[in-house]
């Protein structure tokens, strides 16, 4: 939501939670200030445009502070008069926070979005209640195991060695193996003469 408001003869882009730069203005810091010339106003996808202002519109802000602007550089000359004047000048401005945009039918929609947050906090809560429920439950006890006593022979590692093995063996398919056709072809033997 924004609004568009006249000061000075400018204007500017207000927004609520955002400050803005405007021409100097005569209050003190820390005042309040309400700006009464709206030109427009948009709300969700709704524009509401003013001829030339908006009737029952006004944005309000908080003065924070009072500075001057950049440097600007003013250059005067007229050729062939041997006439150069160079000044400078920074402009006064004044920093405003805009506090709220306040319109007919705006305490509906506050409202409005004030149900809507609290029945999220209502079911938030509602599940959290659940959810500590279920971790305050005491869980079924289950009765240990009783406990097999030590024996005091020790057992050797080969009959470890047998105890762990003893796992039953899958049990393999065995596959015929299909003849070859080819036949290993024998060895020839060479004999060497000498020359």
């Amino acid at each position: 939501m924004y609004a568009i408001i006249e000061n000075g003869g400018k204007q500017y882009k207000a927004s609520e939670g955002k400050y803005i730069d405007i021409d100097l203005l005569q209050d003190e810091e820390g005042k309040k200030k309400t700006f009464e010339k709206v030109l427009l106003l948009s709300k969700d996808e709704k524009i509401d445009v003013g001829e030339p202002y908006l009737k029952g519109v006004s944005v309000e802000g908080t003065i924070l502070s009072h500075f001057k602007g950049p440097k600007l550089i003013v250059f005067k000359y007229r050729a062939k008069k041997r006439f150069r004047v160079k000044t400078g000048h920074r402009q006064k401005h004044t920093r405003v926070m805009i506090d709220s945009i306040t319109f007919q039918g705006k305490v509906d929609e506050v409202k409005k979005v004030e149900q809507k947050k609290q029945e999220v906090k209502s079911t938030s809560t509602a599940k959290k209640a659940s959810l500590k429920k279920e971790k305050s439950e005491p869980a079924i006890a289950k009765k240990p195991a009783p406990k097999k006593p030590k024996s005091t022979v020790k057992k050797t590692s080969t009959a470890k060695k047998t105890t762990t093995k003893a796992k039953p063996a899958a049990k393999k398919t065995t596959a015929k193996a299909k003849p070859s056709a080819k036949k290993p072809a024998a060895k020839k033997t060479t004999t060497s003469k000498k020359l």
